[in-house]
């Protein structure tokens, strides 16, 4: 996006986050998501040998790529990215196909059995416009979570960027996330990778 749009994006610190599913459980409430299905959830794998084995906690939702594959195979062009760069789906577009569902490498769609359309994260967009952080954000009690617009130069976000060695998840596909891991690097070093970046 230009430099002089806004960009919104996430920063997870991974050294901080503790696997308390206060993001996952929040997230079904504010949203109203359909059960069974998450917008936002924690995937959880040990790694290690006995008796050195560790935990890790990946949080994993919408990766809001740049160059996103649901948004290009969608039949009917009910997904699109709005104006600071969140993939969105619109309800009155979709048909619940499940094409984008099918295309999204980070397992982030599902179609609502209420709605019968497709939903994901969205940064909990009515909550950024009235001002307010997503609701995942604002819930974190670790404080693992940053949100903000990642073409401001002054933005939390932006800092921890320029401040921390970051990673984005499957990076090969050239999807261009707008997601950002700080010690993902760490975290998957000997981890069962195809798991947790698939994984629910």
């Amino acid at each position: 996006m230009p430099d002089n749009k806004v960009h919104y994006g996430m920063v997870i610190d991974l050294r901080r986050c503790v696997g308390c599913h206060a993001c996952t459980v929040t997230c079904k409430m504010e949203n109203n998501v359909s059960e069974g299905f998450f917008r936002s959830w924690v995937v959880e794998a040990d790694k290690g040998k006995y008796p050195n084995v560790i935990r890790v906690k990946l949080p994993r939702l919408c990766n809001q790529c740049e160059k996103a594959p649901c948004e290009q195979v969608c039949p009917v062009n009910a997904t699109h990215r709005d104006e600071g760069g969140v993939v969105i789906v619109d309800t009155k577009k979709c048909i619940g196909c499940r094409y984008c569902v099918s295309a999204c490498i980070y397992d982030a769609r599902y179609v609502s059995s209420e709605k019968g359309t497709a939903d994901k994260c969205d940064f909990c967009l009515d909550r950024v416009k009235a001002g307010l952080m997503p609701a995942c954000v604002s819930t974190c009690i670790a404080h693992a979570r940053y949100f903000g617009d990642l073409n401001d130069p002054q933005s939390e976000v932006s800092q921890l960027l320029s401040e921390n060695s970051c990673q984005v998840l499957r990076p090969e596909l050239g999807t261009n996330p707008s997601v950002y891991y700080i010690g993902l690097d760490k975290a998957l070093e000997g981890a069962d990778y195809a798991n947790l970046v698939k994984g629910r």
